[in-house]
């Protein structure tokens, strides 16, 4: 049995590309295009309409316009370091402030302060513990919140004959919120404000 003879594909007419099969062809290709854009995914492959409906945390609390338990005689006060992370897992951050009397001269001791958000709308942020308080005299060199923990390294003194220029003692600490306070690697919690 013999077949039929294949037709020749040089004489169909689809086979021919003209200007508006070329059209036709960069259309259907753009459209192509222009929906997969607005099908993509949200960030990390959720739905954009399932990130929209989480709730944001609320902004960390300014250092800058809390009341701080300090006593400057009068004068001023300066923030040296800030630090912010949800320390007690609410979902909100907290702010961690190294704060010191402004002095001409020589290291005025330093006072380690956790912030919470203030009561009300523009209220200013208040201090609800202290990890170091001034009359430790101490200094602090380095500050940091990693997972959910207060971590700082303190300079101080071994007596009160070393000179306030040159701290002997270099101390690295950490706290953690635990039954309500914040309480420092092997001590008893920190002051509450």
């Amino acid at each position: 049995m013999q077949l039929p003879a294949a037709p020749d594909l040089t004489d169909l007419a689809h086979t021919h590309a003209g200007p508006m099969h070329w059209l036709a062809t960069a259309t259907a290709t753009a459209a192509v295009v222009a929906l997969a854009g607005l099908l993509q995914p949200g960030p990390a492959g959720t739905a954009a309409t399932a990130t929209a409906a989480a709730p944001r945390p609320a902004a960390a609390p300014e250092a800058a316009s809390a009341a701080y338990p300090l006593e400057c005689a009068g004068g001023p006060h300066t923030v040296a370091r800030r630090v912010s992370g949800d320390l007690d897992g609410d979902g909100n951050p907290e702010t961690v402030a190294v704060v010191h009397c402004e002095a001409g001269s020589g290291t005025p001791p330093s006072g380690v302060y956790v912030l919470t958000r203030g009561e009300g709308a523009g209220a200013p942020a208040r201090v609800v513990a202290t990890l170091v308080a001034p009359e430790q005299h101490k200094s602090v060199t380095e500050l940091a919140v990693r997972d959910g923990a207060v971590l700082a390294t303190l300079l101080g003194y071994s007596s009160f004959d070393v000179p306030r220029c040159c701290p002997d003692e270099k101390e690295q600490v950490s706290w953690r919120w635990r039954g309500g306070a914040f309480v420092r690697a092997g001590q008893e919690a920190a002051r509450s404000a």
